[in-house]
């Protein structure tokens, strides 16, 4: 898996391309704490390339949420394509993240 880690201003915005499964969810948690920790909660996952995605990548997509959540945060996802917001629905995991529709919107939302 590729992951992308780009700044828009004071923003850390993260994007994984790829699937977010069991073989690369531990290398994107570590990426995306590293990113969080250095965001001061200006953090964005762009996952406008994530065709899908496995229990693993959702429990790596919560644990960053709490971890958010803990600080006062939500999670911004951007992006998000018809299959991940189904699996997020189907779930009951929608509620939590906030979703943007794509990176401009999520990183205005900080001004």
């Amino acid at each position: 898996m590729d992951i992308h880690e780009t700044r828009e201003g004071s923003v850390t915005v993260l994007r994984p391309v790829g699937a977010l499964v069991q073989a690369e969810a531990d290398q994107f948690r570590e990426r995306a704490n590293e990113a969080y920790q250095r965001s001061l909660g200006r953090f964005v996952v762009d996952a406008s390339d994530v065709q899908f995605i496995d229990s693993q990548g959702l429990e790596v997509l919560l644990s960053l949420a709490d971890a958010m959540s803990d600080a006062g945060r939500t999670l911004l996802l951007c992006g998000s394509n018809e299959t991940l917001r189904e699996v997020l629905d189907l779930t009951g995991l929608e509620d939590r993240f906030e979703h943007c529709v794509d990176v401009n919107t999520a990183v205005r939302s900080f001004l």
